[in-house]
């Protein structure tokens, strides 16, 4: 007897699920020679704070992993290659009372189906704000904050997640909202969402990459199953981009305790092999395996060089 065809009952294709990019970065790094595997964080509890006032009366900050501009380091526009020159290694700040242009080429987003045309689509500040203006949310704080995306969970831990929780509590933050891009950006505002959790101010991560969140374990999770790099909505798509963080919001109102993942409803597009695309060694040949680590190589001196400017 042969098995009936997927499009017989209606079922979505196989590959047609959240990205395994734990995997997937675990098995593209072997590839090109890096055999020891990284370990990504991982918690079987999360901590949890409840709102401790409406929305519609709470300060309201943003947590991204995207970076300032700065064009004295290179590409940093639409399509630009991996620039580690653009990294930044402390966290910084930014007034969002201001217009910022802040970029992702300094991380690995989804470069093949990612614009990078459209800011809103990884830094959610104008929704924000006419959120504030509708009366969704009581105010913005008058910050936002950078998070470095580091590969090293102690420096997280011990340095970052620490200095953005005392820039919070200095603003009389209430909630925090996370975005991140990459990978490593999702493990990064994991550790930060955490530590801000046990010091009293509830957050939501909005994001892509559902494994290494829940992995990781964080109180309260949107996920937009989109390409890496669309975290706050689609490009050009401000009803997107308005919707994705609505969900949000609604999830920090609604969660009744920890690990609590609200699927976004939109999808990329009806074809949904851009799944099969990112960072898969079963679509790269030894020569761009080759070129890729030589690339990586380059680039890690750069960052090396600006680290220990």
């Amino acid at each position: 007897m042969s098995a009936p065809r997927d499009d017989e009952f209606g079922f979505a294709p196989d590959y047609d699920t959240p990205v395994p990019y734990m995997q997937r970065t675990r098995d593209y790094y072997a590839a090109i020679g890096y055999t020891t595997p990284y370990r990504w964080a991982h918690h079987v509890e999360a901590p949890f704070q409840p709102l401790k006032k409406p929305l519609s009366q709470s300060r309201i900050t943003i947590i991204t992993t995207a970076a300032p501009y700065d064009p004295t380091k290179g590409d940093q526009g639409p399509g630009a290659a991996y620039n580690g020159g653009a990294k930044f290694y402390q966290v910084y700040d930014g007034d969002t009372s201001q217009q910022h242009d802040l970029r992702i080429s300094h991380i690995g987003y989804d470069r093949k189906h990612t614009t990078a045309t459209d800011n809103g689509t990884w830094f959610p500040l104008p929704q924000l704000l006419k959120a504030s203006a509708a009366g969704r949310i009581g105010e913005v704080a008058p910050r936002f904050f950078g998070a470095p995306t580091n590969r090293s969970h102690r420096v997280t831990l011990d340095t970052d997640a620490p200095e953005i929780l005392a820039r919070c509590l200095a603003d009389k933050v209430d909630v925090a909202v996370l975005v991140p891009n990459c990978p490593v950006c999702h493990q990064t505002t994991a550790l930060v969402a955490r530590h801000l959790e046990r010091n009293g101010i509830p957050t939501v991560i909005m994001g892509c990459a559902k494994d290494i969140i829940e992995h990781a374990a964080v109180p309260r999770f949107l996920f937009s199953d989109f390409p890496l790099g669309n975290s706050a909505g689609k490009p050009h798509d401000v009803a997107s981009q308005a919707q994705t963080l609505e969900l949000a919001l609604k999830l920090l109102e609604t969660a009744s305790g920890p690990q609590t993942t609200m699927q976004s409803p939109l999808r990329w597009s009806e074809d949904a092999s851009w799944k099969l695309d990112y960072n898969n060694v079963a679509q790269l040949s030894p020569e761009e395996l080759a070129r890729r680590r030589a690339e990586f190589d380059k680039q890690k001196e750069i960052a090396r060089g600006n680290r220990a400017a």
